[in-house]
């Protein structure tokens, strides 16, 4: 009794407009399965865009907030210090935002033309956007492996969503099985970095690291190597990309288009802080892992590439060399590598969003028309779907005057004002062979072998997601000023 009188519940104090965009996710995520099951009408898909969309919406008027706030309070950690609130995290949340309402749009078409009934879809990009959220504004490894299972989860079933497809489902256990092996890799990591410096919290990672010289520290090591494999599995860095082409093509088209954009931004947000905030002082350990990884992941992910006729076998192996590309910022291990990073998440996502969503109307009904001999001719038949194409993948490969461009040159300019002149070096000539494949698809767009072949319906909303994809690729890339110093700023405000 006198333990029990003396035992005081500790309550950690909590910021709501830290946890706001978290907790809009789930609970958007929540009401429309309680929704589905308790109300007696079955919610139609167009009560699960909306309720998508306003999700998304609301997010941004919430970052809007914090930046406020944090423009004038500074960064704050709530929750025990495990959540954090800095220029960072908002920014990874907005592209967060962004990238579902769009991923949203096109999916509702889709919806439309398959048939596909029910919010099912919408609740499962919900949660799992709702744990690539909680990836970005994680402070502490435990946070980042429930954000990562819970985005995890909601990918493997979204991946195998498609019933009538056995490729849709073959892609989800491909993708569950490996999921799970990378998940339990990077929790027994968290283990060992705890058993090394007594603690999970990444700020107090970095104080002990930066305060004590650890004198045995092969467990260090392992754990921050086993924590590096679970995250190259997630962006999908060679050894450790197997599975991408194979759930890229098996997943519906939409599907798609929130792994290549929702995942990336969780994956690398949670990358940069374990890697940079955390164990920052230990550059040199993790460095040559890294590089290894950033030469494999570019030239392996351009050169499979180019024996690619199924485009989303392409653009799954396109993806690798962007994340090639991404990890460039992420070895140079500076300021300038962190926001070059940012800049290169924040502006492929809506990029490749769009891409997918003209794949997902050449896929026709069924989803099955992903050859790239179906896209010949389309940019004479129909100039302007074919011309967004061109446009797109001409960002991609980052040609001059889009987005694509800048944002290559910036963690080119990082990796070798870091000393990486040689990997900078091998990332150019992967783009240069993965221009031959981006070049070989928009030659096919304006064959005249074919110009008399099918007309594509565009719908509205996949239509208009295409065309705010075009935009950013051409504005961002003349000028790109606004953002890049957006991110500048936000990693300015980058809690250690």
């Amino acid at each position: 009794m006198n333990f029990l009188a003396t035992t005081t519940l500790v309550v950690p104090s909590i910021h709501y407009l830290a946890l706001l965009p978290i907790l809009t996710f789930f609970g958007a995520s929540l009401a429309l399965l309680l929704m589905s099951a308790l109300v007696n009408t079955k919610v139609t898909i167009n009560w699960a865009t909306g309720v998508t969309v306003a999700t998304g919406i609301a997010t941004l008027v919430y970052s809007f907030l914090q930046w406020s706030y944090v423009a004038h309070h500074g960064s704050t950690t709530t929750v025990a210090h495990a959540i954090v609130l800095d220029g960072f995290s908002i920014v990874g949340n907005v592209v967060i935002a962004v990238s579902l309402i769009l991923s949203a749009l096109v999916a509702h078409d889709w919806a439309k033309r398959e048939r596909v009934a029910g919010a099912d879809f919408h609740i499962l990009a919900l949660a799992a956007s709702a744990g690539a959220i909680l990836m970005v504004q994680a402070n502490d490894l435990i946070v980042i492996f429930l954000g990562l299972e819970i985005l995890s989860i909601g990918l493997y079933v979204l991946v195998g969503f498609d019933r009538h497809r056995a490729t849709s489902a073959e892609a989800a256990l491909k993708y569950f099985l490996l999921g799970g092996f990378a998940s339990a890799i990077f929790i027994y990591g968290a283990a060992l970095v705890y058993g090394a410096t007594g603690s999970t919290n990444l700020s107090s990672i970095s104080y002990f690291l930066g305060a004590n010289v650890v004198l045995r520290p092969g467990l260090l090591y392992a754990g921050g190597a086993l924590l590096l494999i679970g995250f190259a599995f997630k962006v999908a860095a060679v050894p450790f990309h197997a599975w991408s082409p194979d759930v890229y093509e098996g997943a519906p088209t939409p599907v798609t288009g929130v792994m290549a954009s929702i995942v990336k931004v969780g994956a690398f947000a949670a990358l940069l802080r374990v890697l940079i905030s955390a164990l920052g002082t230990q550059l040199d350990t993790w460095r040559p892992i890294l590089f290894v990884l950033v030469i494999l992941t570019c030239v392996v992910g351009a050169s499979v590439a180019l024996v690619q006729r199924n485009v989303k076998r392409l653009l799954a192996y396109s993806s690798i060399n962007q994340a090639g590309f991404m990890l460039l910022g992420v070895w140079s291990g500076s300021a300038r590598g962190v926001a070059s990073t940012l800049f290169y998440v924040m502006t492929y996502a809506p990029v490749v969003v769009a891409t997918f969503a003209v794949v997902t109307l050449i896929g026709g009904t069924g989803d099955d028309l992903h050859s790239i001999d179906h896209y010949r001719g389309l940019a004479r038949r129909q100039p302007w779907l074919g011309g967004a194409l061109a446009v797109l993948l001409f960002s991609q490969l980052g040609a001059p005057l889009t987005v694509g461009f800048y944002a290559k040159y910036s963690v080119l300019a990082a990796t070798i004002d870091s000393g990486g002149g040689a990997l900078a070096l091998v990332a150019i000539l992967s783009a240069a062979i993965a221009a031959f494949f981006y070049l070989r698809w928009i030659l096919a767009l304006y064959a005249d072998d074919d110009v008399e072949g099918k007309r594509v319906h565009v719908r509205l909303f996949t239509g208009k997601v295409v065309a705010v994809g075009v935009i950013v690729a051409i504005l961002f890339g003349v000028w790109p000023g606004p953002l890049a110093t957006w991110c500048q700023h936000a990693t300015m405000l980058f809690l250690p």
